[in-house]
Parts: structure tokens; C-alpha cells; sequence
């Protein structure tokens, strides 16, 4: 039985919605009477029942411990990675998830990578220092991201090997349909065998995926082939070798749902389960004795969708798209307050640049820029021709007028002094293959297009590439009327802990439904606030 102490039990709708609101507290589910309604008792006291010594009681159907935003998950994320709470901003390209997005997360107690695909060596070798200089030298966590890049595996090789050199001990792992020398090079490195038998890892792989054909990859051990080159090359040592044959390539694995960026637009509650019972088979059947985390991505922009990731048995969650509006983010004003006004259905699905030729695409914004019809222009006339010189003159003119905002040949001759800088490799190929010419010539509109959104270039702001999927939309609506309405107020780490506090009262007004507390449907509503 539950006696009340200072405050009166809670049955009626307004003392249910203030006390679901106050998860911190413990609370006690109970009846009015032996068949009466059921409420909820703050403090007061449980005693048996034959010590009640005719005092005012009600019986007891459940307590429920305190609830903290920290704790709405197994604590392995938390413990293995050094953090506070099990929340991640994604690595978004070209730099706007900048390195102050990943220092005010890391100063926050969470985990933020910086967003280095698309940027040249030297940028991201710089990227590297900052993040050093600022948080070196101490036990908080931060990452790079390592993007799988097929046109230019050199350039991945190189980032990896930064990355191992210089110490970063965790990447974000990202488009991978397969493994390369470099990811599993990464992720072998400094394996050692303690005296108790366990084996310890130094750096700590998150692969972003979408599917369980490439989900299996980063579960399984690496491949043996790939190890005995890595070690004749002297890149690994045999007893790491040996021991990646024990452990996954990766033990964060991020199941990414419905994002911006490359998506495969798949369903969270239809994708996760799929890959956790993936998780749960490979581990029985490589007999791991390491924890391997699930983490949920894609279409989280709002406590409730951040609850029920976490209802799903997601070990963290990752955002990626509502951060892109916050104010360290590498993206322009213009760009931001572009994303402050969209709703769910603003986004469209155009070429990506770093995989135009294989057909992948990009999820983007569709309000305010013409990039998504156009880029798709660029991608059905690829389609169509052999080469630029087979284009028909009028339409080539139309399309440098409608499209590309130069003429051809302009193009032409920025794409060959671009890559006779970068990469001289590529403009060899192109000379031999005039389709692969055409594909690096409507690369440089793709590749152009986001960095244009990233300096606000105002003559190209109908060009402007934002990756964006809906839940830029889902937080805009969440938001509006409250002070994270204004993009300037969208600090990364109010947006995050926002989210997770809201999740936690998301979570409460469950536990309390769950166990037949007529819990009103306001208390599912977190209003947003400035927390501390």
C-alpha cells in the first residue's frame, strides 16, 4: 500500500500531466481503491499492509525509479565511448559539421564527428589540429568522418592513415557498400590482448548503413585476404591480424533510416529490427564476447521519434539534418534559414556527386532551390550520350544557360585544372573516355552546388544543394512558437539536449500508459526550453 506524505496522489488530468512532466522523480502507480481509478503517488511512503494502523492508503500497482535522458539506455555507448549521454551529430559533408559542432558536443558530455568528406587532405589534416588543440589532452570524445570514396581510394587511404597517425580514435564510417584496405587497415590497428585473455580495441569504427548485405560486413571479421595484404604490406602487424579475426570490423553500427545525404530512405521501425536479429545471429555465431551497439539515424527530429528509436533498443541515436540549421554549422545563413522553413515534404532525391556514374543518389532540399530538377537534367543527359561533343549543339547551349550557369566549354576547362591539381589520373582517363569526361564536367555542378550553399553564394542560390530529409521538417514543426524557432537560437548542443529531455518525458508518459495510467495525450508534447 502507498500512504501520501506532503503531496495528495494525482487522478484527475492536470495533476497526471505534472507529475509524468517531473520524470527525475520517482513514482508510485496506484489505485483510489481495491476496483477505483488509477493515478500516480509522489513521495509518501510503501508499507505493508498490516502496518497501515488504520491510515489513509491506496494499493500499489508499481513504482517507477527516477528517469534522466542519460539513462534511457544500456550503458555500454556511454562507458565505451567516455561520454554522458548516448547521442551523436552526424558527420555532414564538406565541413558543416564543423569542428565547433564537434567541440560544444564533446563539452556537452556527447559524441560529434566532423563532417570531412568532400574536403581536400590538407582541410581535414587542419580539421585535425584544431580538434587536437581544443580538446586534446583531455578524456572527452570526438571522430572524423571516413567516407568510402571509389573515384578516388587514394585520397581514403591517405585520411586513414591521418587519422591513425595523428591519433583520431573513432570514424564515422560512411556510403561503404563493401570493405576496403583502408576501413579494415583502421579499425585492426592497435588491437591488443590484455592478461586476462580480453581483447582491447584503440580505435572504434561507426559504420553507417541502411541494408543487412552491407550491414554483414562491418559484423563480421574482417577478411582474411584483406588482413594477410595489410600485413605483407607492413600496414598491420600479424598479431593484430590474428586478433581482427576474433572481433567485427566495427562494434557501433549505425542503421540510417529515412536521412538527408545518401539515404536508401528505408523505415526505421522496419530496418532496425532487422539488423539487431543480424547483430544478435553473428554474435552466437562468432562467438564475440564484446558488446556490439545498434545506434538509430534517419528521421529523428523530434522527442518523440528520438523515444521511439530508443523503444526500438537503439544503444544511441545520431541527427544529422536538424543540425545543419544550428549555428555551428558550416552552412551559410541564407542556407539555414532556408532549412528553418521547411516542412517534411520539402525534400527530393537528385544525383550524388561522388557516385554520379554508379546512379546514387542524394536526399536535398526542394523548397527555394532548383538544384534537384536540375541536377536530374544532368543525370538523363548523361544517360543519353556518349560525350559532351555528342550533345546537340542547341541543347549543350541550353544546358549550360538552364543548368550548369557556364557554357560547356567553360566547364570543360575548370573540370581538367581542377583535377590536373587534385587527381592528373583522372583527366588521363577522361582524355580515353569521353563519357567519364562528361560525368567529371556534371561532377563540378554537383560538387559546386553544396559548397555554394555553404558560402551563400548569392547568384547561385537557385543551385543551392542542402542535404535535408524529413526530419528537418518534423523539428521545424516541433519547434515553431518556442525559442528554437529562430535559427540563431539552434545551438547544436540546446538541440540535442532538447531532444533528449523531451525523449525522457516521451518515455515517462510511456511507462505510465504501459502499466494503465489514464495518462493524458499532452503529456507526449515537450515544449521546447533553454536547459542547461
Amino acid at each position: 500500500m502507498w500512504t501520501a506524505g506532503g503531496k495528495p496522489p494525482a487522478f484527475d488530468r492536470r495533476a497526471l500531466l505534472a507529475a509524468a512532466a517531473d520524470f527525475r522523480a520517482p513514482l508510485h502507480v496506484l489505485r483510489e481503491s481495491m476496483d477505483g481509478r488509477v493515478g500516480v503517488g509522489v513521495e509518501g511512503d510503501v508499507i505493508p499492509t498490516r502496518y497501515l494502523n488504520g491510515h489513509a492508503a491506496y494499493p500499489l500497482l508499481a513504482t517507477l525509479p527516477a528517469l534522466y535522458p542519460e539513462w534511457l539506455v544500456e550503458r555500454s555507448f556511454n562507458e565505451t565511448h567516455g561520454v554522458r549521454f548516448p547521442y551523436v551529430s552526424g558527420a555532414m559533408a564538406n565541413g558543416i559539421a564543423t569542428t565547433d559542432m564537434v567541440i560544444a558536443m564533446a563539452r556537452a558530455g556527447m559524441l560529434g564527428f566532423f563532417g570531412a568528406a568532400g574536403l581536400a587532405f590538407p582541410v581535414v589534416e587542419a580539421a585535425v589540429d584544431r580538434l587536437e588543440g581544443a580538446l586534446g589532452g583531455t578524456d572527452l570524445a570526438w571522430g572524423m568522418n571516413l567516407i568510402h570514396s571509389p573515384n578516388e581510394p587514394a585520397l581514403e587511404e591517405a585520411v586513414a592513415d591521418l587519422y591513425l597517425r595523428r591519433g583520431v580514435n573513432r570514424v564515422s564510417a560512411a556510403a561503404y557498400l563493401g570493405l576496403t584496405p583502408a576501413i579494415v587497415r583502421y579499425a585492426a590497428t592497435g588491437l591488443t590482448l590484455d592478461p586476462s585473455g580480453a581483447i582491447g580495441r584503440r580505435t572504434h569504427v561507426f559504420a553507417k548503413i541502411s541494408r543487412p548485405e552491407t550491414a554483414l560486413h562491418f559484423l563480421s571479421p574482417a577478411p582474411v585476404a584483406i588482413l594477410d595484404a595489410l600485413v605483407a604490406e607492413g600496414k598491420l602487424t600479424a598479431e593484430e591480424a590474428n586478433l581482427a579475426r576474433r572481433v567485427p570490423v566495427a562494434e557501433d553500427i549505425t542503421v540510417e533510416a529515412d536521412s538527408g545525404g545518401h539515404t536508401d530512405r528505408q523505415s526505421l521501425t522496419a530496418v532496425f529490427p532487422v539488423i539487431a536479429e543480424l547483430r544478435d545471429r553473428l554474435t552466437d555465431e562468432f562467438g564475440y564476447e564484446r558488446p556490439i551497439r545498434v545506434g538509430a539515424a534517419g528521421g529523428l527530429g523530434t522527442p518523440r521519434s528520438i523515444a521511439a528509436a530508443f523503444s526500438l533498443g537503439a544503444s544511441y541515436v545520431v541527427t544529422g539534418s536538424v543540425n545543419q540549421s544550428a549555428v555551428e554549422s558550416g552552412l551559410s545563413d541564407d542556407g539555414k534559414r532556408m532549412l528553418a522553413e521547411a516542412s517534411m515534404g520539402d525534400v527530393v532525391m537528385a544525383p550524388a556527386a561522388d557516385m554520379f556514374e554508379q546512379g546514387v543518389e542524394v536526399q536535398v532540399l526542394k523548397r527555394g532551390t532548383m538544384f534537384g530538377s536540375r541536377a536530374h537534367r544532368l543525370w538523363t543527359t548523361y544517360e543519353a550520350y556518349p560525350s559532351l561533343d555528342a550533345i546537340p549543339a542547341e541543347e549543350r547551349e541550353r544546358l549550360g544557360k538552364q543548368v550548369l550557369g557556364a557554357t560547356v566549354e567553360e566547364v570543360r576547362a575548370a573540370t581538367h585544372a581542377f583535377w590536373a591539381d587534385r587527381d592528373p589520373s583522372q583527366n588521363e582517363i577522361a582524355a580515353r573516355d569521353p563519357k567519364h569526361e562528361m560525368a567529371l564536367c556534371f561532377r563540378w555542378y554537383l560538387g559546386l552546388s553544396s559548397r555554394w550553399a555553404i558560402s551563400g553564394e548569392p547568384s547561385r542560390r537557385l543551385d543551392y544543394q542542402i542535404w535535408c530529409g524529413p526530419a528537418m521538417g518534423a523539428f521545424n514543426d516541433w519547434v515553431r512558437g518556442s525559442f528554437l524557432e529562430p535559427p540563431e537560437n539552434r545551438s547544436v548542443v540546446q538541440i540535442a539536449r532538447n531532444l533528449l529531455e523531451g525523449a525522457a518525458a516521451v518515455t515517462r508518459a510511456h511507462q505510465l500508459r504501459s502499466y494503465g495510467v489514464p495518462i493524458p495525450a499532452a503529456a507526449y508534447r515537450f515544449e521546447p526550453r533553454r536547459l542547461t
